[in-house]
């Protein structure tokens, strides 16, 4: 059995996801004590219930220790069996943070699977739908295994209500390389709302286009949902490249001002514009389960984060592949395969 500190590294739910999803492709057991320690509020919360409940019905596993604010788990695995699964957080806790633990084993599972996840799609602390489907899936989908997402209902802070659904066509992964993102080919920084003044999303807008002030006027637009959606409000800023797409993001809540929120959201964006790394910060650490599983492969991304560091540690314990990480220059990195 393999015994985790929650509270060592990145110390939030992201190590409890990550290993669920291990546990499951490599038929390791695992505990885990001090489940989410380098938070203000420990403890397992309902989102991340429910990304082990969903773990342990794919993957027929017994758990103990399983409900909201406990802080010690116990996973043990069973065989994943792929199907119809519908899984609904019952808050705005993210439903691509419940997607995360099944990724892994759904991707590489004997046959096809469709997951129904309701929750959050627009939270802050997590990334937004777009981000899932425009620039993780299309890459995993290079390396073999083909996975859509679609955006039935948006779900924001604190009401929730969203609903995505998500459809594996499962293959093993090769390995392949991720270094030249390629050209631009397409900017977009759009500002959704749903029940509250439109005039939000405008002064967001605003507030981008100063930051990003050498994109076209056409490139920055407004979405209004219908109110029973919200209250709720988004900024997505987008750049699609040939070999990647980055999405940044930033979400309305009370005492948040807009152009605050925006303007965090713009700088992102172009301090990725202004590296020449392929992966953003938050594509880094989710690229590290797909490449582990194929043995190989590399990609240059910016700086690391404490979470692809925390996620790289958690994966070689589990499947005894590790990374290589090194400083090209520029204050871009790269991170190479180095199986065990």
């Amino acid at each position: 059995m393999i015994t985790i500190d929650g509270s060592e590294g990145e110390g939030g739910g992201q190590v409890l996801r990550y290993a669920a999803g291990l546990s499951l492709m490599t038929g390791e057991p695992f505990t885990i004590h001090n489940v989410r320690g380098g938070r203000k509020k420990p403890g397992l919360m309902r989102q991340h219930v429910t990304a082990i409940e969903a773990a342990a019905m794919v993957g027929n596993a017994e758990v103990s220790g399983l409900s909201v604010g406990s802080e010690e788990l116990t996973f043990r695995p069973g065989s994943v069996v792929p199907g119809e699964y519908h899984f609904a957080v019952g808050t705005a806790g993210s439903t691509g943070m419940v997607l995360q633990a099944l990724l892994g084993p759904l991707m590489q599972a004997s046959e096809p699977s469709r997951v129904v996840i309701e929750g959050g799609t627009h939270a802050s602390h997590a990334p937004p739908f777009e981000f899932t489907a425009r620039t993780l899936l299309p890459l995993i989908a290079k390396m073999g295994p083909k996975i859509t997402a679609t955006l039935d209902r948006h779900g924001f802070f604190p009401r929730g209500g969203g609903r995505i659904v998500v459809e594996f066509d499962p293959s093993d992964l090769r390995p392949i390389e991720l270094i030249d993102r390629g050209k631009l080919l397409s900017t977009k920084a759009e500002a959704v709302v749903a029940g509250i003044p439109f005039d939000v999303a405008d002064r967001e807008l605003s507030a981008a286009r100063k930051v990003l002030s050498d994109w076209p006027e056409d490139a920055f637009q407004s979405v209004q949902l219908p109110a029973d959606h919200g209250p709720g409000n988004a900024l997505l800023i987008t750049a699609e490249f040939e070999n990647v797409t980055e999405v940044t993001s930033g979400f309305g809540k009370i005492g948040m001002p807009a152009e605050r929120l925006a303007k965090t959201a713009a700088k992102r964006m172009a301090g990725y514009l202004g590296s020449r790394a392929f992966a953003g910060p938050y594509l880094q650490d989710q690229l590290l389960l797909p490449f582990a599983m194929a043995k190989g492969g590399a990609f240059t991304t910016v700086k690391l984060s404490e979470h692809t560091r925390t996620a790289s540690q958690l994966i070689e314990r589990f499947t005894g592949t590790g990374f290589k990480f090194s400083e090209t220059g520029e204050g871009t990195h790269l991170v190479e395969v180095a199986p065990g």
